[in-house]
Parts: C-alpha cells; sequence; structure tokens
C-alpha cells in the first residue's frame, strides 16, 4: 500500500482505504472505482493544491453516501505534481498503472498541457479542475476535454470592463506569470480591451516565473510608470501572490491593484492581511454568498468540508469537487465508465444538482459561469463588497 497524507486527511491506494468519515447508510457492492488526483501538494501551490484534494474526498465521502457510482464506492488516489511539467507527466503516468477511471487535475496549466498527452493515449478522461489556459481545451490532444474553471478567454472580457467601465483607467500595466496561463491571460484582456473601442494605454509589462516572492525590482520600475490599475496575473495564491500584494503596498504604488479572475483566495487573505484592502477582482463562486448559499448540494459540500477541516472551502476546493460530482452524474447516467461515453454526457449538455447549481458545458467542454465582480474592504476578516 502506497500512502500520501495531506494534513488531516489521508488518501490510499488499498481497495478497501475508503476511509469515509460517517458510517455509509448501504455499502457499494463490487470492487471500488479508482479516482486520481494530480495536484500540486508542495512548493509555493501546495497549500491550494492540497485543499482541492481535501474538497474531491469529502466529495467522493458525499457520494459514496448516495450509493457510489453504479452502486461503487470511489477511492481518491491523490498526487504532488509540484506545479512541474516533468512531474506532472510521472504522476499522469503513475495514474496509467494506478488503472483509474478518471483523473481530475490542474492548478498550473503548463502542468495540465503535459499530462494531457498521457491521459489521453491511456483512454483515460482527464477533467481540469483549476488550470485556466485555453490550449486545454483548444489543442487537438485531448478531444474530450473538460474544464470546470472559468477560461482565460471568458475572464479577460470581465477584466476589462473592470478596468475601462468600472475603474475608468486609461494607463494600464500588467504584473504577469510568465507561462502559457500569464502570457495568455494577458493576451486576452489586452484583446478585450481594445474591442471596447475606448482610449487606453499599456504602460508597463512586468513578468516573473510562478515561484517568484520578491518582485521589488518590478514594482520599482511599476511605480515610475504611474499606471492607474495593474493587472496582476499569478497563479501561486499561497506565496507569489500574497507577496505581491504586500510589496506593492510598501512600495506605495498609486494605481489599483486588479487581480486576475479566481487569484484572491482564502490563501491570500491569510498572507496579506490588510494589504489587500481596495484590490479589485472577480470569481464565479462564494462558499457562503449568494447564489451559492441557496443551493442545497453546495451548502451539503460546505457543511462536509466544514466539518472535516474547520474551514470554507474556497473556488479551488468547489471546482475540485464539482469535478467529482459532474463525472459521478455522468458516469451513474450512462452507466458507464468509457471515457467518450461519460465525456459526451458532459460536453454541450447541463448537469443538474452540483455545487454550481445545474451546470452547462460548451461543447468543447468548458463550463458556463457568471463572473461577480468585487472590491476587497477588509483584508484582515476577508470582506469583500459586490461592485455594480
Amino acid at each position: 500500500m502506497t500512502r500520501t497524507t495531506l494534513g488531516r486527511r489521508a488518501f490510499t491506494t488499498a481497495a478497501t482505504a475508503g476511509a469515509a468519515s460517517f458510517a455509509l447508510p448501504t455499502l457499494a457492492q463490487g470492487e471500488p472505482i479508482k479516482v486520481g488526483v494530480i495536484v500540486p501538494l508542495s512548493g509555493p501551490a501546495g497549500p491550494n493544491g492540497q485543499s482541492v484534494a481535501w474538497a474531491v474526498q469529502v466529495m467522493a465521502e458525499l457520494i459514496n453516501a448516495r450509493g457510489g457510482v453504479m452502486g461503487r464506492k470511489i477511492v481518491v488516489i491523490a498526487k504532488d505534481d509540484e506545479s512541474t511539467p516533468a512531474v506532472g507527466v510521472t504522476r499522469a503516468n503513475e495514474m496509467v498503472a494506478e488503472k483509474v477511471a478518471v483523473v481530475i487535475e490542474g492548478w498550473n496549466s503548463p502542468v495540465t498541457l503535459a499530462e494531457q498527452p498521457i491521459l489521453a493515449r491511456a483512454d483515460i478522461l482527464d477533467i481540469t479542475a483549476v488550470s485556466k489556459a485555453d490550449p486545454i481545451l483548444a489543442g487537438t490532444v485531448n478531444p474530450y476535454a473538460i474544464r470546470l474553471n472559468s477560461s482565460n478567454g471568458q475572464d479577460g472580457a470581465v477584466i476589462a470592463d473592470i478596468l475601462i467601465n468600472r475603474l475608468k483607467a486609461k494607463r494600464i500595466g500588467f504584473l504577469s506569470q510568465n507561462d502559457a496561463y500569464g502570457n495568455g491571460a494577458q493576451a486576452v484582456i489586452e484583446a478585450e480591451l481594445k474591442a471596447l473601442g475606448k482610449p487606453w494605454e499599456k504602460v508597463v509589462v512586468e513578468q516573473f516565473p510562478f515561484k517568484q516572492t520578491d518582485f521589488r525590482v518590478s514594482l520599482a520600475n511599476v511605480k515610475q510608470a504611474k499606471p492607474d490599475a495593474m493587472v496582476a496575473i499569478n497563479a501561486a495564491e499561497s506565496s507569489g501572490m500574497p507577496a505581491l500584494i504586500q510589496q506593492y503596498r510598501q512600495a506605495g504604488i498609486e494605481g489599483t491593484f486588479v487581480g486576475a479572475v479566481g487569484t484572491i483566495l482564502t490563501s491570500v487573505y491569510k498572507v496579506a492581511g490588510d494589504a489587500t484592502n481596495g484590490v479589485v477582482s472577480a470569481d464565479i463562486y462564494f462558499a457562503d454568498l449568494p447564489p451559492f448559499d441557496g443551493i442545497k448540494e453546495n451548502l451539503d459540500f460546505v457543511a462536509a468540508y466544514k466539518k472535516a477541516h474547520s474551514a470554507l472551502p474556497d473556488k479551488g476546493d468547489a471546482l475540485g469537487a464539482a469535478a467529482l460530482q459532474v463525472w459521478a452524474a455522468a458516469a451513474n447516467a450512462t452507466k458507464s465508465l468509457d471515457r467518450k461515453t461519460v465525456a459526451s454526457a458532459i460536453r454541450g449538455q447541463t448537469i443538474k444538482g452540483t455545487i454550481f447549481g445545474d451546470m452547462s458545458f460548451e461543447a468543447n467542454g468548458q463550463a458556463k459561469h457568471k463572473h461577480t465582480v468585487f472590491k476587497v474592504t477588509d483584508g484582515k476578516s476577508m470582506k469583500t463588497e459586490a461592485m455594480k
């Protein structure tokens, strides 16, 4: 038996280790179904990936309590991709050897793109939970791709609207992660800014690697450029993004700090605290706010997650859990674990009764979402207000 310990939870490859935290009302029959999870469990995004893996386990327990998938229990196998494409390839190959029915993956887009061909060749359904780069769905490597998170393409229009129509910014700069995610996100935002047809100027662009935490040189250049608003595209929400926000404040830059969609997570508030005050961003999920506080499936998930981990789940957690929920619903509906059959029941379809409510997917596998734009009013207590 191999064992990966994730904080307060343990995930095992043993067939008997379904590991529910409560007694199941009925025992699912047959061999357990293995579900793979590949996310960063260490490094800059380790805390984020760990909570995604926890969330998938919580959802597995909820599904098992309701009879599992086709009467069989789900066993979650979690592996650490270390936010590194080469390691992700190794982990994907390990999942093939484990004979998992599906892999839920993705915090870093370069890692997702590296894993896709491995899982596709093995005929394993690959569901991306968080990674945003548009080639994840647009490429030909994975013809049955599915993504739960909003895409760079969807997010770009939202950020452009914030900059031009809400902040009235004319001098705009970018602090962008130098990889498929960051470069793609910046390109889409710039295209959407141009499409709005209002005057604006790109006054500064500073790029950085995913693992960077010292931005003082870049921020000196930003301050000299005097932007009205700076868009920060940084997926290291446990390290790089909070450090960037703190150093931005310390540098005394007056332009509004605009976080890319989905980057202002609980982990950012915990580290950056009051430095997040005034940050503007947008997201697609809030555990305890409308409309999610009126969705039964979300309330069940939030209650189970809080019981297990004494915290509210954030957007990444909800995406990981919903990925398993969507797959399980499609597998039960089709009575199949076949990759193409299950994917066809998701792509271009609507899955009812998820954490996100009735969840619709584009024909290319992209989930549809409604964004909420917000401003941080008290970072220490993680209070925000919706922007009209």
